[in-house]
């Protein structure tokens, strides 16, 4: 603020300076070449990270459907011993169930279904595949 006389009756009286527009045209040009850089950079990790934690949650979620299938085929091994049912014969869902923890049937978290098969068969899973060979999701 500058203290200026007024022309007209004299009396003293506070005018607001001008500021100079340099130091706004330097944060502009500073800003036109920052923001595009930080855009960049953040997209190009991105780029990397993304695929990365697909990768991971589709590898967890297989983990998860072959440990799955390793409960599936220990319930169906005590239901055989306890019943003395012999290798192909075929099961009951719901007292195979019981030697699974929860005594609830398993859900494969990549929304696939599982086949419980005969006796002395791998159980498979409609995403992943058998426990013995997994295949990739889908």
């Amino acid at each position: 603020m500058a203290i200026v006389k007024c022309p007209e009756c004299g009396n003293a009286m506070e005018v607001p300076t001008k500021a100079s527009g340099l130091p706004w045209a330097i944060g502009c040009l500073v800003a036109l070449v920052a923001v595009p850089m930080v855009v960049g950079v953040i997209g190009m990790l991105a780029a990397i990270a993304i695929p990365s934690f697909v990768k991971a949650r589709s590898t967890s979620q297989l983990n998860a459907c072959i440990n799955n299938m390793r409960m599936i085929d220990a319930a169906k091994e005590q239901w055989a011993m306890s019943t003395e049912a012999d290798i192909g014969a075929p099961i009951d869902l719901a007292p195979v169930n019981q030697y699974i923890k929860g005594a609830t049937s398993p859900m494969c978290p990549a929304q696939g279904a599982y086949t419980y098969h005969v006796v002395g068969q791998d159980p498979e899973c409609s995403a992943h595949g058998t426990r013995s060979a997994p295949h990739p999701s889908r």
